[in-house]
């Protein structure tokens, strides 16, 4: 099983970015998916999640400003950044809570990072 994620990359201040992350190999059924994120120096930390019904929750850092949405049939799940702020930087890791077989679950399953830096 892998996770897969892409879409990081520098942009400036008020600006977007779409994160993406697909979940691939032997997967039964996947349950939440979340982004996390750690800045240098700085513990990891939940950005967002999103169970398989779609109830997502976010830190209230970035409440209203990004959006965590998924597609099941792809396996993937999005972060939509809006009004990215230099604070945002950091190395964004995708995570699945993952079935890949009944009764075996792997409920914190990582991807690689990718690097989100919002300069001017």
């Amino acid at each position: 099983v892998q996770l897969q994620a892409s879409g990081g990359g520098l942009v400036q201040p008020g600006g977007s970015l779409r994160l993406s992350c697909t979940a691939s190999g032997s997967i039964f059924s996947i349950n939440a998916m979340g982004w996390y994120r750690q800045a240098p120096g700085k513990q990891r930390e939940l950005v967002a999640a999103i169970t398989s019904g779609r109830s997502a929750n976010y830190a209230d850092s970035v409440k209203g400003r990004f959006t965590i949405s998924r597609d099941n049939g792809k396996n993937t799940v999005y972060l939509q950044m809006n009004n990215l702020k230099p604070e945002d930087t950091a190395v964004y890791y995708c995570n699945a809570d993952l079935n890949i077989r009944v009764g075996i679950r792997f409920p914190d399953y990582w991807g690689q990072g990718t690097q989100v830096t919002v300069s001017s």
